[in-house]
């Protein structure tokens, strides 16, 4: 399992901007994508995953109502839209994938395979 995050950048408090997460092939079949970020001195934290098996998605809390996740088989990625973005949504945001075991995504148990991380900086 192959992963590669990308579409990191600055933008405005209040702005938008969309991650790509490109799986190597047929991870998206059998593997649930999740999304975890690490700000500066903090630790990381999961902001929302996606199973392989059906359109569940899950969010952490902080970001819930503004971020969506979404997936294309067809061109092996899963997406992150954040919308309304604050400075404490600043942070190296990583994607990752764990093998489903059918009861949906979480944020929780261990994932195995991680992409590189791409920075993303909310200031004015």
């Amino acid at each position: 399992v192959q992963l590669q995050a990308s579409g990191g950048g600055l933008v405005q408090p209040g702005g938008s901007l969309r991650l790509s997460c490109e799986a190597s092939e047929d991870t998206l079949d059998y593997y649930s994508i999740a999304y975890f970020r690490q700000a500066p001195g903090k630790d990381r934290e999961g902001v929302g995953c996606i199973p392989s098996t059906d359109d569940r998605t899950y969010y952490a809390d902080s970001v819930q109502g503004r971020f969506t996740i979404s997936r294309d088989k067809a061109k092996n990625t899963v997406y992150l839209q954040m919308d309304s973005l604050k400075p404490e949504d600043t942070a190296v945001y990583y994607c990752a994938a764990r093998r489903d075991s059918g009861l949906g995504c979480t944020l929780v148990a261990p994932y195995y395979f991680w992409g590189q991380g791409t920075l993303v900086t909310v200031s004015s």
